[in-house]
C-alpha cells in the first residue's frame, strides 16, 4: 500500500497567469510560477496549475487539455475549506468573482457551501463544515 503524504490536484488551464490571479482571490499564493506552470499554496493545501500540452516522454499518450468552460457537466471539482462561507463569498463577489448561486446549507446539513467556476470552467466549491 502507498503511504501518501498528501494530495495536491493539478488543473489544466488555458492561461497560467490569469488563473494564478483568479486563485489569489481564493487565498492561494504562488510558491512557483512559470509561464506554463504554477504551484499555489493555501494553508496546508497545494494546487498545481499547468498549461495544456502534448504528452511528454514520461507520460506517453496522455495530453493535458483544459475543460470546456461552457460545459454543463464536470468530471472533477476542488473544494476550498473556509471558516465562514457567507463572508468568503461576499468577499469574492466584491472582488468580481461570480457565484453560481448563493451560499446554502444542503438538506443533509453539516455544511454551508457555494459554487463558482474558475476562468477555465473548473468547478470550485467554497465550503464551511460545521464542527
Amino acid at each position: 500500500m502507498v503511504q501518501a503524504s498528501g494530495v495536491a490536484p493539478l488543473m489544466v488551464v488555458r492561461d497560467v497567469a490569469r488563473s494564478v490571479e483568479f486563485y489569489r482571490r481564493l487565498g492561494f499564493r504562488p510558491a512557483v510560477e512559470w509561464s506554463g506552470y504554477a504551484k499555489l499554496a493555501n494553508g496546508t493545501g497545494i494546487l498545481h496549475l499547468a498549461a495544456a500540452g502534448d504528452p511528454p516522454p514520461d507520460r506517453p499518450k496522455v495530453a493535458l487539455r483544459a475543460p470546456d468552460d461552457t460545459a454543463s457537466a464536470v468530471v472533477a471539482a476542488i473544494v476550498v475549506q473556509v471558516a465562514d462561507c457567507r463572508r468568503a463569498c461576499a468577499d469574492l463577489v466584491a472582488a468580481g468573482v461570480e457565484l453560481l448561486g448563493e451560499p446554502v446549507e444542503p438538506e443533509w446539513g453539516g455544511e454551508i457551501r457555494a459554487f463558482l467556476r474558475d476562468p477555465d470552467g473548473h468547478l470550485v466549491e467554497i465550503n464551511e463544515a460545521f464542527a
